[in-house]
């Protein structure tokens, strides 16, 4: 299902998806347009960096759907 929050926050900033991906620096544009189409979702970290640049909220972006920033290990 398209992330129409995220395609249209990334518009209204005027930026494509290389020039957002550039700005996160170790993210590629094919995973902006993964994260839009929902193909796949970021890391928490990333989604946070998203969120200030493009000046919204991480819920409204992503809708908690993010994944954890780390592996449990188990005995």
């Amino acid at each position: 299902m398209k992330n129409l929050n995220l395609i249209n926050a990334r518009k209204r900033k005027n930026l494509t998806q290389s020039e957002l991906a550039k700005q996160l620096k170790c993210v590629s544009k094919a995973a902006i347009s993964n994260w839009e189409t929902g193909y796949s979702k970021p890391r928490l970290e990333m989604a946070i960096a998203v969120s200030i640049i493009l000046e919204e909220d991480v819920a409204f972006l992503f809708s908690y759907n993010v994944q954890e920033s780390c592996t449990k290990q188990f005995a």
